[in-house]
């Protein structure tokens, strides 16, 4: 993975959390958290970004203890901003070294986290070192970018901005890891029994294709490949975009479909 793909930093942590938050993220944070209603032990959160699933955990199981950690501090910073719950705390934490004791946890969540993993395999091992036995180990990825239609037009769209050499960003990593086969192995190597991987496929509304467009361009390390590419031309190609979207799908609100793969496993009991 290149290093660029994690640095969601600067003013990119706020314009993610407010252009994509409610179109990618707050569809599928409610079909996670809604697995977890009345749920009363300790969840640890990995890779919790601006805390959209963080918020959902915490009104669908009010009785249990989150902590909700994410490796880089921008994002947590953002999340603290808008998430606000009595049983949510808030942790610097790297999933590939978690900082926590063994057995500590009752389920471990991760929402479009393990994508950005570079090593994953140490990041499953980890929950699996932290869980308790019989714990769970609940996460979720995007499946393939054409399953998912916004980002799939704004992918395609921004690609023919730079025909030579499209940015790639998007399925590289947020939309590059969908093998269900491979991932479903991977985790029964960490130690977790009962692997299933379920598809997900929910709405994804956005309120204007403006700042829907402004989320994946300005909100997400694509910037920085648009801008490797065109210096100083950011805001231009955002501007192309938009209008080319705007012609097809009018200005908004508009909805696609979005579709994502749910992994649960569990530690085995003593």
């Amino acid at each position: 993975m290149s290093g660029s793909d994690s640095g969601f930093t600067g003013s990119i942590p706020a314009l993610y959390d407010r252009y994509l938050g409610p179109t990618l993220f707050e569809p599928f944070a409610s079909d996670l958290a809604r697995r977890f209603a009345g749920f009363e032990g300790v969840i640890l959160e990995t890779a919790a970004g601006t805390g959209r699933v963080t918020c959902a955990l915490a009104a669908a199981a009010p009785d249990a203890t989150i902590v909700a950690t994410d490796l880089n501090p921008a994002m947590l910073a953002q999340a603290v901003q808008v998430v606000s719950a009595p049983n949510i705390s808030w942790s610097e934490a790297d999933a590939q070294a978690l900082p926590f004791a063994d057995a500590t946890f009752d389920a471990v969540v991760c929402q479009f986290g393990a994508m950005f993993f570079p090593d994953k395999a140490t990041a499953y091992a980890e929950a699996r070192r932290v869980l308790r036995p019989g714990g769970q180990f609940v996460f979720s990825v995007w499946d393939r970018m054409e399953t998912n239609e916004l980002t799939l037009a704004v992918h395609q769209t921004v690609g023919a901005c730079f025909p030579d050499d499209p940015p790639n960003f998007l399925t590289r990593t947020p939309f590059g890891y969908h093998d269900a086969d491979a991932i479903h192995r991977a985790v029964s190597v960490a130690g977790f029994s009962d692997v299933s991987v379920e598809t997900v496929s929910l709405a994804t509304p956005a309120a204007s294709t403006a700042g829907f467009v402004r989320g994946q361009c300005q909100g997400s390390p694509l910037a920085a490949e648009i801008e490797a590419r065109r210096p100083q031309g950011l805001e231009q190609v955002v501007e192309t975009v938009t209008a080319e979207l705007t012609r097809r799908l009018g200005p908004g609100p508009i909805s696609g479909r979005g579709q994502a793969l749910v992994v649960t496993a569990r530690v085995p009991s003593d």
